[in-house]
């Protein structure tokens, strides 16, 4: 039996088919202050009958071959891509980003591409010896319930991270979204589940108990979750009991490095959309710049000529590529950690004076110079529109600075000379380290963080096995 993918028209059809028919907590859109709609308050005792069906779920997903979860997880992209003008003006309103630019419509493209990538990746029996002494294979089973608990800076990206990998691989799936962001990814598994089988994915909505139930039940064989390293050691925590594995995406701050033979002009817009994708509000985005000091300058200007071209503003205008941060909190961490900087001293070379009379939590493009690397805006994650830009005499000085937090997401190294930068990027301590451009992920290659911004691999074949349970049959 074929099964074709319902088609909402509109971002208010999609929102009617998720949002409860009375009550639940109105979500405003950070742009205008508007409602967009009212998520439902689930409670714990949701949370126990998602698990419950997914659990009862899980055995025929299981059973069924790699080939046919592929086929669905290709039937889902397909419903996402039908439905992707309603998912991408919902994911606006609610979020904050724009449509056009790498924002809302690329997120949702993102969405549907990913489900592809993961179901063509083929995953077979590893023979690891067969000789006279035997035949050993490696083989990967499903863990079982799988519980993905998301952040609200990529709501629908991140949670199709999550889900793909753990489907494909036969386990089932119980999502909770943030708080701020829970009606994308509601809509999101709505749509998913037009063509997926009944009870292999849920999604529940509410507050930290929620999810504390979720990371914590006995009945979930496994946690994914993308958010702050605080979180992420509380889950760590409460795992313990369970003994459940973990793939944890936790906090950044990545670093950047310009060498002295890089060309600030050719780099500029790079570096820029490095550091100010989706408004700065992304884990793996370039948040410390270090420019050696024979081309500092220079690359101060054309970074400020890059950035006094993106407009800002409201989503739903076409025209803009940035917006405003997601919530009042994050507001106010960027514009306390900007101020700072200016008290000590540092020179803010654009922005950095937000217009407090306009309705939204828009804060403008920041980039500030001559701050020091012990400075809160450098030391401290900003998650915003802010990049601190630091200035060094060696190499060995800027590695060092490179290195010097407990984090270690991603980083970047910027140079003409590649053998150079590939050097350097070798003495860089990070789960990822980009040449010429910063964030740019792919679902063939595997990504994952170093010291305390997590573990565990997501994307490829690699981010396959880390949801599934590996099993020796030896004979």
């Amino acid at each position: 039996m074929t099964i074709e993918a319902t088609s909402f028209a509109t971002h208010e059809d999609l929102l009617s088919a998720v949002e409860p028919a009375v009550g639940g907590r109105e979500i405003k859109d950070p742009a205008t202050g508007e409602v967009v709609g009212r998520a439902p308050e689930h409670t714990v005792a949701d949370v126990e009958a998602a698990i419950a069906s997914a659990r009862a779920a899980q055995p025929g997903w299981g059973a069924l071959s790699h080939a046919e979860r592929s086929g669905f997880l290709n039937k889902a992209a397909d419903a996402i891509e039908a439905n992707a003008e309603a998912l991408a003006v919902l994911l606006s309103r609610e979020q904050g980003k724009p449509l056009n630019g790498p924002n809302a419509r690329f997120e949702v493209g993102a969405c549907a591409a990913w489900l592809r990538a993961t179901a063509s990746f083929e995953i077979e029996p590893e023979v690891l010896f067969d000789d006279e002494g035997g035949r050993a294979e490696l083989h990967h089973r499903p863990l079982g319930v799988v519980g993905a608990i998301g952040p609200w800076n990529w709501p629908m990206m991140i949670g199709i991270w999550q889900l793909a990998p753990a489907l494909r691989m036969g386990n089932t799936v119980v999502m909770k979204p943030s708080e701020y962001t829970p009606l994308s990814v509601l809509g999101l598994v709505h749509v998913l589940n037009t063509v997926l089988p009944e009870g292999i994915l849920h999604a529940v909505s509410g507050g930290r108990d929620v999810g504390e139930a979720l990371a914590g039940h006995p009945e979930v064989d496994k946690v994914m979750f993308t958010g702050s390293t605080a979180t992420g050691k509380a889950i760590i925590r409460s795992s313990a009991d369970t003994v459940k594995r973990l793939t944890l995406e936790l906090g950044g701050n990545d670093a950047g490095i310009v060498l002295p033979d890089a060309d600030p002009k050719a780099i500029a817009e790079g570096l820029f959309w490095g550091a100010f994708i989706n408004t700065g509000q992304t884990c793996a985005a370039l948040k410390r710049l270090y420019v050696h000091e024979d081309i500092y300058e220079e690359t101060v200007t054309a970074l400020a000529a890059v950035a006094a071209a993106m407009p800002m503003g409201v989503g739903l205008d076409e025209n803009n590529v940035l917006g405003p941060l997601q919530n009042r909190a994050q507001y106010q961490i960027v514009a306390d950690l900007v101020q700072a900087a200016k008290e000590s001293g540092a020179r803010i070379v654009t922005g950095g004076n937000p217009d407090e009379s306009q309705p939204g939590f828009f804060y403008p493009t920041t980039l500030v110079a001559d701050v020091d690397n012990e400075n809160p805006l450098v030391a401290e994650e900003q998650f915003g529109p802010a990049l601190p830009i630091v200035k060094y005499s060696t190499i060995d000085e800027a590695v060092e600075m490179a290195n010097a937090l407990e984090v270690g997401l991603g980083a970047s190294v910027w140079s003409s000379n590649r053998d150079a930068a590939r050097e350097v990027a070798a003495r860089i301590e990070a789960g990822t380290v980009w040449i010429n451009k910063h964030g740019a992920v792919d679902p063939r290659m595997p990504f994952g963080g170093a010291k305390q911004s997590g573990y565990g691999l997501e994307f490829g074949v690699e981010g396959l096995k880390h949801l599934a349970q590996p099993q020796i049959i030896n004979y």
